[in-house]
């Protein structure tokens, strides 16, 4: 693919991404008949804009997310159509509409991609002579339902179990003939790569239907966001380094190298970092949308009023600690490259 080709489908996977999460909120905000003041994409100073006839559609110079600007996010006012006035289950609709979308994106990418390219399920296709599998009994046409409890949907499911093992024996339930079997392997780790493995091989459909398709999308939609959230909790527990941790600048060089190997290799990662876009903004932080799902589900639940004023104030301050976090964690992307 020509460098200027790359170009522009890197700038074109980061901008659909950002405006169908914000497309998301803008169009729940007028179905609940809120004023929207500005639909922005990119943050920092304006670039551009074209002033509608109550929003104001801006483009802003650093190349990083996105927002949907309400009347009365910032606090109280007497305006029936601010925010800040809708009912807590408006303004829970108003907010998660961003990151469904990012899923919603994410299914129909994997649907694209797999239509176009196939992909693997978890049925044994080949067993590796003396691997661990051999040796635990697995044969040729099982079919892997469930690793230490854990479901499994789709093949990644099964090679991040097996990984996250760290050479732990798994408990594996499969399927064979039409009955359950239980068997216990124990993987082995790959001294070339680091990585731990069984020693089977998965099936590949080559040509699914447009049901198997969009099946296939769902499942990796939810396998990996699955996988994102053990990701985040190995963070929060801190057993990731610095190295498993980046921020903007390395999205961008990930994304630069995944497209050089082709279009449905840059599609399949744009809806994986959709995934990445749409869970990050369900964090319960302020400004973000999981903040602001916290208020409403608390007011839901408790039926009582928050103070708007106090929310804005608190809002203003975390958007700022938010900016500050991009900053730091650019300043390492920089200075403490992940490499690829």
């Amino acid at each position: 693919m020509p460098i200027i080709m790359n170009i522009i489908f890197v700038i074109m996977s980061f901008s659909i991404l950002v405006i169908i999460h914000e497309l998301g909120h803008f169009c729940m905000a007028k179905f609940n008949d809120v004023k929207v003041l500005e639909f922005a994409i990119g943050m920092g100073p304006k670039i551009f804009s074209i002033n509608g006839k109550e929003t104001t559609y801006s483009i802003r110079a650093v190349p990083i997310g996105g927002y949907v600007r309400m009347l009365g996010e910032e606090g109280e006012t007497t305006d029936i159509r601010a925010f800040s006035n809708k009912s807590p289950l408006r303004r829970l609709s108003i907010v998660a509409a961003g990151p469904i979308m990012n899923f919603i994106l994410a299914i129909v990418l994997f649907s694209i991609v797999s239509s176009l390219k196939g992909y693997l399920i978890p049925i044994v296709s080949k067993v590796v002579p003396e691997s661990p599998a051999m040796v635990s009994g697995i044969k040729p046409g099982d079919k892997i339902l469930q690793v230490n409890n854990s479901k499994i949907k789709t093949w990644e499911d099964f090679v991040t179990q097996v990984n996250i093992s760290k050479g732990n024996s798994l408990n594996v339930i499969l399927e064979r003939d039409n009955e359950k079997k239980s068997l216990v392997i124990t993987p082995k780790k790959d001294e070339k790569d680091g990585t731990y493995k069984v020693g089977v091989y998965s099936t590949f459909i080559e040509k699914p239907t447009v049901f198997q398709s969009v099946a296939y999308g769902l499942d990796e939609t939810g396998s990996t966001i699955k996988q994102t959230i053990l990701s985040l909790g190995m963070i929060f527990k801190g057993e990731a380094s610095k190295n498993d941790i980046g921020g903007p600048v390395t999205i961008m060089r990930v994304t630069w190298e995944v497209s050089k190997a082709g279009l449905i290799n840059l599609i399949a990662f744009s809806a994986f970092i959709s995934i990445q876009l749409g869970i990050f903004n369900l964090l319960p932080f302020p400004a973000l949308d999981g903040f602001w799902i916290f208020v409403s589900l608390y007011q839901i639940i408790t039926r009582k009023e928050v103070d708007k004023n106090k929310i804005g104030v608190i809002n203003t301050i975390g958007f700022a600690l938010l900016l500050l976090l991009m900053v730091l964690v650019t300043i390492k992307d920089v200075l403490y490259p992940i490499k690829l």
